[in-house]
């Protein structure tokens, strides 16, 4: 399945040519194609400007990643000494290719590619980046998975001695996320390597995280060790912690509240005041035919 036309926008698109001079955040001469930050409002049928991207330094000290520590401060404190060479990927499950696989092999093989996504989290507060890496889907592929493989299951490195968040039992460690075999290969779904043009910082998910665009942050688990494809839904971390305030789908969707607050407007990180939250972060036209025979406010 081709990348939907309407988040293809040219290079000299993706941000304004000033912005780009000035920050020097991206790498001259690189291919990039980008997702298009323009926003689908299905009421009215039309498009909005586009969103400005959120500047690389909030971006960078400002994260949900409780391995290194439960506020938003403390991974890029914490995370500055963590290692990510070597590192390898276990692939398992219902597939024709597991194995283990180093990260180098992983990224060589497929294409490189630049594309700016929001970023939605559950506390109602977003913010918009241009990540560096390639589609899931392709990956995924090249593992061969069966016709039994209907989910897909992904876990963070466990190691509390790098990762001193681990220590505490916020959550049950290794960090569990997981999609629907559908979702995964959606070619909105991203391996995320580096953002800004610059290889992913250890706060944000180095070496490589996920980035599901339509759905709550959570959902985009960082510094991946295991892949598995799985017949049965995986239980996932949050959901496993706090089942009545985390579903499995997270679907951004304004009209289903956090039992805590409001989801229908949040806080764009660099911006004055609150917007409105939009159906599937944004994204409802290139994804709503997953869930036709979904009740989305059951299946939350």
């Amino acid at each position: 399945m081709a990348l939907p036309k309407e988040y293809r926008i040219k290079e000299q698109e993706v941000t304004d040519h000033a912005l780009y001079l000035r920050r020097r955040e991206f790498i001259v001469g690189s291919m990039v194609f980008a997702v298009s930050a323009f926003t689908h409002n299905a009421a009215k049928g039309e498009q909005t400007k586009p969103d400005q991207l959120t500047p690389k330094r909030a971006v960078t000290s400002y994260n949900n990643f409780y391995e290194f520590g439960t506020d938003k401060r403390s991974p890029a404190k914490l995370a500055k000494d963590f290692k990510t060479e070597p590192w390898f990927v276990a692939v398992e499950g219902h597939c024709a290719k597991p194995g283990k696989y180093p990260l180098e092999d992983l990224v060589l093989s497929q294409q490189i590619e630049e594309r700016i996504y929001r970023l939605r989290c559950v506390e109602a507060w977003s913010m918009v980046i241009p990540w560096k890496g390639f589609e899931l889907g392709p990956l995924l592929k090249s593992f061969e998975p069966t016709a039994d493989a209907k989910f897909v299951r992904f876990e963070t490195l466990y190691d509390p001695v790098q990762m001193p968040g681990q220590k505490r039992k916020v959550l049950q460690w290794p960090y569990v996320e997981g999609l629907t075999i559908q979702e995964a290969m959606h070619p909105l779904t991203f391996i995320a390597t580096g953002l800004y043009g610059e290889d992913l910082p250890n706060q944000n998910g180095a070496p490589l995280r996920l980035v599901v665009p339509w759905k709550y942050g959570f959902k985009s688990i960082k510094s991946i060790v295991r892949i598995s494809f799985e017949k049965e839904m995986p239980r996932t971390s949050w959901n496993l912690s706090a089942p009545h305030e985390y579903g499995f789908y997270a679907n951004v969707n304004p009209n289903v509240d956090h039992p805590r607050w409001s989801q229908a407007t949040e806080r764009r990180i660099g911006e004055r005041g609150r917007r409105d939250t939009l159906m599937f972060n944004g994204y409802e036209q290139a994804v709503a035919g997953l869930y036709t025979d979904l009740d989305l406010t059951k299946w939350y």
